[in-house]
């Protein structure tokens, strides 16, 4: 049985996942760990390494878990990186990003004010399911804010241009948080959540890519 390590999103754990049919495989999850202060993203990847003993190993990245995948693999040679909900490179992202990156703007945003804006939250990550709903809520109350604020620090200034060999992108068309139009696959009408929302159609799409 194949091994697949799962990455989740940002401020999330495997928990994401728990919605996806992936029977047929032997899933291991990568826990995220504290970042060390002013720690480059390059450096946490190095660090995540001691997760995966696996040779080789196929990678599945959701959102922020997405980049880091990428991450891994500028320094492993993996079989498959699939990532969902999330981008390849810093062009995927939205300029508004890097505008907050050059700015500084990021450093504002505290878990304080994520749960005092949550309705706008909801909006933005598309929830339109109440399983949506509480799963998000979970994550925030359990979210540690330092490793947010690292994270979202991470995201808005990635440098990242390569796109690494047998790299395949799963997105909803209508995910406001990574809203690419390069994706190789794309769930019609799925938001950032699609992973729970549209589990079955995300699972069937990673079946066929984990089957190439």
């Amino acid at each position: 049985m194949k091994d697949i390590y799962l990455i989740s999103g940002l401020g999330a754990d495997r928990r994401a996942f728990n919605f996806l049919d992936l029977k047929d495989y032997n899933l291991h999850h990568i826990e995220w760990i504290q970042p060390i202060p002013g720690e480059t993203i390059e450096s946490y990847a190095q660090r995540l390494l001691k997760q995966i003993p696996t040779i080789t190993p196929t990678l599945i990245g959701l959102s922020f878990g997405g980049i880091l995948a990428i991450e891994i693999g500028k320094l492993i040679q993996t079989e498959k990186i699939i990532l969902l909900s999330s981008v390849k490179t810093k062009h995927d992202l939205p300029f508004y990003y890097r505008i907050i990156g050059k700015l500084g703007l990021n450093k504002l945003i505290s878990l304080a004010f994520i749960k005092k804006a949550e309705r706008i939250l909801f909006w933005f990550f598309g929830i339109k399911e109440e399983k949506e709903k509480h799963m998000l809520e979970s994550f925030i109350n359990e979210a540690n804010d330092n490793f947010v604020k690292w994270a979202v620090d991470k995201v808005v200034n990635w440098k990242n241009v390569v796109i690494t060999k047998n790299t395949t992108l799963i997105n909803g068309t209508s995910d406001r948080i990574f809203p690419t139009s390069k994706a190789d696959f794309k769930i019609q009408h799925g938001g950032h959540l699609m992973v729970i929302s549209r589990a079955k159609e995300v699972s069937e799409l990673l079946m066929i890519v984990l089957g190439e």
